[in-house]
């Protein structure tokens, strides 16, 4: 499975901005897809996560501005973040679970990474 993201850029805090993650196959096949950021001298840390179920899971610090989704059609999945702040900043990688089975907040990464994308909020 291979994972291209994009959609990364440089933006200024309260705007938005879409990444989008295609998958190599069937993303509908795929039982797990998440978006994880990982800033500057920090360790990644799980964005959300989305089942092929469309069950979503956000990490608190997103929750209620972000929104995963997949798009069968176009074997992608996206993440819309809205009112966007500087501790958003990082890279933001794709991520796919072949073979998860269990509950969307116990996830803990898949064997699949895509190559990341950068996002920099900034005044």
């Amino acid at each position: 499975v291979q994972l291209q993201a994009s959609g990364g850029g440089l933006v200024q805090p309260g705007d938005s901005l879409t990444l989008s993650c295609t998958t190599s196959v069937s993303i509908n096949q795929i039982p797990a897809t998440a978006w994880y950021r990982q800033a500057p001298g920090k360790q990644r840390e799980l964005v959300a996560v989305i089942s092929k179920y469309d069950s979503t899971y956000y990490a608190d610090s997103v929750k209620g501005r972000f929104t995963i989704s997949r798009d069968n059609a176009k074997n992608t999945m996206r993440l819309q973040m809205n009112s966007l702040k500087p501790e958003d900043t990082g890279v933001y990688y794709c991520n796919a679970d072949y073979s998860y089975r269990g509950a969307l907040r116990d996830y803990g990464g898949g064997q699949y990474w895509g190559q990341g994308t950068l996002v920099t909020v900034s005044a």
